[in-house]
């Protein structure tokens, strides 16, 4: 009986990658960075979050990952905007031919993107 309990909770908790769910506001805070920025970012094309009916910002699990991997490329990495762009569709690329990506970019995964 326990175990189906567990099956319902890990079924109610399985939450679209796609779902709309996150404000602006709690997505720069989950990404610990001005709203703005993430305005910033969706005018230049690099993340379309969905919008409400009261055209309000939401933000999938997907999105925030995306959103990440921008960070990374532009903190760590020290990638302008341009790059983050053309970086991420040669990375989606090699990914969908399997091949390697670049010793340097490796840590960067763009599997579960939309690029």
């Amino acid at each position: 009986m326990a175990t189906a309990v567990k099956r319902e909770t890990r079924r109610d908790t399985n939450i679209s990658l796609d779902k709309p769910i996150y404000t602006i506001s709690v997505a720069s805070e989950i990404l610990e960075t001005h709203p703005r920025t993430l305005m910033m970012y969706e005018h230049l094309g690099l993340v379309v979050p969905k919008r409400t009916s009261t055209n309000r910002r939401r933000f999938s699990q997907r999105d925030v990952m995306k959103l990440q991997t921008i960070q990374k490329l532009t903190r760590q990495h020290s990638v302008n905007l341009a790059g983050v762009r053309y970086i991420m569709k040669l990375l989606k690329m090699l990914h969908e031919h399997e091949l390697p990506a670049p010793v340097e970019l490796r840590d960067i995964d763009v599997s579960q993107l939309d690029v």
